[in-house]
């Protein structure tokens, strides 16, 4: 893994961190929907290709280990809020997945008081930031849908979402088993120095 700063994988995250407050403006204040799906689609499709350039490139760092699920991360809550503001997801949708990211964030609280940094982000979690990503502009499409087309795009997006959620709490629930034995196992460290 390389420290390297300028690469076009770390590229491609900042372009999608740049992509939050424009789909934000575009949705929020502008109310012009078709760009906002528009970056709303890029930015999820190209969660993956980060990651696939860098692989291919060999342009692995550790800086693109932290953006890529920042702006996956970013992006959920962003359009999680945005959605909920216009009536698009309802309050308790947007509350379970914000109660997940808060259990990571007392979890990475812990991790970094024994000196961890993150843990690396499993398959598990990936594919739960996929589908959500993937859900999303569905969501937005069945809001301004003629009913027919709205009827099946609102099956679909929600289909995505509700797998999506379930997937968000299973890697979380994995990320504190993980979180718990490293802590555990410093611990004993400890406890084994001291002795």
């Amino acid at each position: 893994m390389g420290d390297g700063v300028l690469t076009l994988p770390n590229l491609i995250s900042f372009v999608r961190l740049v992509g939050v407050p424009l789909f934000l403006y575009l949705f929020l204040v502008a109310h012009a929907d078709v760009a906002a799906i528009v970056v709303l689609a890029v930015g999820g499709t190209s969660d993956w290709v980060d990651g696939w350039v860098a692989r291919r490139l060999q342009q692995v760092s550790r800086l693109g280990e932290l953006l890529d699920p920042l702006a996956d991360r970013l992006y959920i809550l962003a359009t999680l809020l945005a959605f909920t503001a216009r009536d698009i997801v309802p309050w308790q949708f947007t509350t379970a997945l914000l109660a997940r990211e808060l259990l990571l964030l007392g979890s990475l609280g812990v991790l970094r008081r024994y000196g961890y940094g993150p843990p690396p982000v499993h398959y598990v979690g990936k594919t739960a930031t996929f589908l959500l990503l993937a859900a999303f502009p569905v969501l937005l499409l069945a809001a301004a849908a003629p009913p027919t087309a709205a009827t099946v795009a609102g099956a679909i997006g929600w289909g995505l979402a509700w797998w999506g959620l379930v997937l968000y709490w299973v890697a979380g629930a994995m990320y504190v088993v993980q979180a718990s034995r490293l802590v555990r196992a410093m611990r004993a460290r400890r406890a084994g120095a001291a002795a």
